[in-house]
């Protein structure tokens, strides 16, 4: 009692009911004025149209017309003025989503509806499929005989059609409430879980394992699909791309020369036998599938990008330990291509001759050009240079970006002569130990092929140097790999 005694006193109540009754008369007092003043205009407005009935009866035909233009107005804008306001163009909201909070509950109820969703597509394609194993003899006897019948008279699109509307009516009926349950293979009902309202930490942290499991496993499988598409049209197999390539060719000639109708047949045919016959035997004898199933083996032998990756490391390590394996092999098939290569020096030329053209470049001594002992000189697999232009990424400006020019392997340096005159600052001279990766470089990615250029990554450059535009790229990565192997296999081993 003696706090709600304070509580009345406090708020003083008797000043606020005060408050409230002037409020009330300040509000009567200003309706009174306001019924007044329209008073006093609705007085003034016929005292104004009197004196204006002359002229309107003097000019009663442009009272009519201009009666007649606010009646076609109010017409059209009544029947075309909401039409005509959609069109109106207005500032596009640029509306930011929320991103709902971590929840164990949420994640469980997106998990359910996720499967709830898509579980009519995996159950068509379950139907399907079990159309074509001839999980119901009778059944897929009777799709097969029909489908081939409405192809060959040219009725395949109205059956789909048919069988869409058909489908909707099916659903309209199970929407009302009949039940009708239609499927080839039966359905497996799954036990619903109750949500549980309170989680533990370790039951919340599993679920999210779970998740993190399941969609791992769903953006993996959608990226392997993603890269074996690209990489069939970027030529990274060109005798799986070649095969497309050859087959496209000849549905195009096909077009141009054949009718539609023709086509189409042609077409709904091979689907119908390749769906219920040749998947069929191909499915029950895998030998005979890996050895004849064209698609089958195009994509299965589609490699994905990690694949691609593992077989150039497994490469250059096959590289690397065989040449750590054999060197003194590798070094006389080197000194027997160099002796060749000498061989086929013209007559008439002496061995004091021969090595100072090695010595030479076409800017003078090749030791002078780039600062190097004399012991340096071209192997005799580049004694003319490979043509190329170095990109160098790590330069903003076009004319330190690209530069043409000529590439050497020496014993232990990689050179690169710029053809630009008076410009001996812009050579490269790279150490072949320094190097720390050599890989082959596509330099335009829409260009079909492997690419023509050499990517050469330095701990000094932040992006790798690519030595482009080179003809005997092949040729020329296979040297100075060779060399770089050889080089590090030396000072390992000198080293040890």
């Amino acid at each position: 009692e003696e706090e709600l005694r304070k509580l009345r006193e406090e708020t003083n109540a008797e000043t606020l009911r005060q408050e409230l009754e002037k409020e009330r008369q300040r509000r009567l007092e200003l309706e009174q004025k306001v019924n007044e003043v329209l008073k006093a205009r609705a007085e003034e407005v016929p005292a104004a149209q009197q004196p204006a009935k002359p002229q309107t009866q003097a000019n009663g035909t442009d009272k009519r017309g201009h009666t007649v233009c606010s009646r076609l107005q109010k017409w059209f804008c009544d029947k075309f003025g909401e039409y005509v306001e959609d069109f109106r163009f207005q500032p596009e909201e640029n509306t930011v989503e929320t991103e709902e909070p971590l929840s164990a509950r949420r994640l469980t109820e997106n998990m359910r509806r996720l499967k709830r969703g898509a579980k009519p597509v995996t159950n068509f394609v379950k139907n399907l499929s079990a159309l074509s194993d001839w999980y119901s003899i009778y059944t897929s006897a009777i799709a097969f005989i029909i489908y081939m019948n409405a192809v060959w008279h040219g009725w395949a699109i109205p059956m789909f059609l048919f069988l869409a509307i058909l489908r909707l009516s099916l659903n309209y009926l199970i929407a009302r409430g009949w039940r009708i349950q239609w499927s080839i293979v039966p359905e497996v009902s799954e036990p619903m879980e109750p949500p549980k309202e309170d989680l533990t930490v370790s039951e919340k942290f599993q679920l999210v394992l779970d998740v993190a499991q399941k969609a791992q496993n769903l953006f993996g499988k959608m990226a392997d699909i993603l890269e074996k598409i690209k990489n069939l049209f970027m030529w990274v197999q060109p005798e799986i791309t070649q095969k497309l390539y050859i087959t496209l060719w000849a549905a195009f000639i096909a077009s141009c020369f054949l009718p539609y109708r023709i086509i189409g047949l042609a077409m709904g045919l091979y689907a119908g036998i390749k769906f219920f016959l040749i998947d069929f035997i191909f499915k029950r004898c895998p030998r005979l599938r890996a050895k004849y199933d064209t698609p089958y083996i195009i994509w299965t032998s589609l490699p994905t990008d990690p694949q691609l990756k593992e077989r150039s490391n497994a490469t250059v390590s096959r590289r690397a330990s065989l040449y750590y394996s054999y060197p003194k092999s590798w070094m006389l098939q080197t000194a027997s291509s160099r002796s060749y290569v000498g061989s086929s020096t013209p007559t008439g030329i002496s061995k004091d001759e021969d090595t100072s053209r090695f010595h030479t470049t076409k800017r003078g001594n090749f030791h002078e050009v780039f600062n190097l002992s004399e012991n340096e000189r071209p192997l005799a697999v580049c004694e003319n240079g490979w043509r190329c232009c170095l990109i160098n990424r790590d330069r903003k400006m076009p004319t330190d970006y690209i530069r043409n020019g000529v590439l050497y392997v020496t014993e232990n340096y990689l050179c690169f002569e710029s053809s630009k005159s008076g410009s001996s600052k812009r050579n490269k001279v790279i150490k072949l130990t320094d190097i720390t990766d050599i890989q082959k470089y596509k330099v335009l990615s829409v260009l079909p092929g492997s690419g023509m250029g050499i990517a050469v990554s330095t701990p000094s450059t932040q992006k790798p140097l690519v030595f482009g535009a080179m003809v005997h790229r092949d040729e020329a990565f296979e040297t100075i790999f060779n060399q770089y192997v050889k080089i590090t296999s030396a000072s390992s081993s000198s080293e040890s």
